[in-house]
């Protein structure tokens, strides 16, 4: 049994599955407002759902990656497509849960990303890259689809990527000292998803360059 599964085939497969399907409805509702067709927001949610997984295991060497493995995981972002196509409305205004369960998936993605990565022989550091990549990648290759900077670049939005590191370090420090099972790396996807809810509720963002000007037109102020 691999490190990366931290529980039961079927309850593993349901939890991924949750968080496939809430990070491909974020993608369809940025479709919709780009103002995309159905096969639009069908690329975005199967990008962002599992755009960070797949880059994860093209860069381990796990070949075909699980999103073409598993019929579920590829199906689940057009099940999401289908929502969103005909109920935008109602899932843009239930935003809040939306996001809950967007922070649950961060949470999970990223200790299973960091423990995947490890169980393919890459180092501690290595590991928590892709275990980053894993709940955060998705994001970034949906942004870039439409031309736009990846929302965890940006100043102007709530951490993601900070809550994304946090609980990949735990992971990592939790497989280095041995101590990495169903309860504690549950805890660190707990961690990931309480500073990740912690940021939205209190708008948290990483601090821009340091004596940074405030001009709109982007230049450095001298001294």
């Amino acid at each position: 049994m691999t490190t990366s599964r931290l529980f039961s085939p079927d309850l593993q497969q349901t939890l991924d599955l949750i968080g496939i399907f809430v990070f491909a409805l974020s993608g369809g509702l940025l479709a919709v407002r780009k103002n995309l067709d159905i096969f639009g927001i069908a690329v975005l949610a199967e990008a962002t759902a599992l755009g960070g997984g797949l880059l994860r295991d093209l860069i381990i060497g796990a070949v075909p990656p699980a999103a073409f493995q598993n019929r579920g995981y590829f199906f689940t972002p057009l099940v999401a497509t289908a929502v969103v196509f005909f109920l935008h409305p109602e899932v843009a205004r239930i935003n809040n849960a939306v996001q809950f369960l967007d922070a649950l998936g961060l949470g999970l993605f990223c200790v299973t990303g960091t423990a995947k990565a490890h169980d393919y022989g890459l180092s501690s550091v290595a590991a928590v890259a892709l275990g980053v990549v894993t709940a955060a990648g998705g994001g970034v290759v949906r942004d870039l689809l439409v031309s736009e900077v990846p929302s965890l670049l940006r100043w102007d939005r709530s951490l993601y990527a900070v809550p994304a590191l946090v609980g990949s370090i735990l992971t990592a420090v939790l497989i280095t000292v041995h101590d990495f099972d169903a309860v504690t790396g549950t805890t660190a996807a707990l961690v990931a998803f309480t500073v990740r809810m912690l940021a939205l509720r209190y708008e948290w963002r990483a601090p821009r360059a340091w004596h940074r000007g405030s001009s709109s037109s982007g230049e450095e102020e001298s001294g």
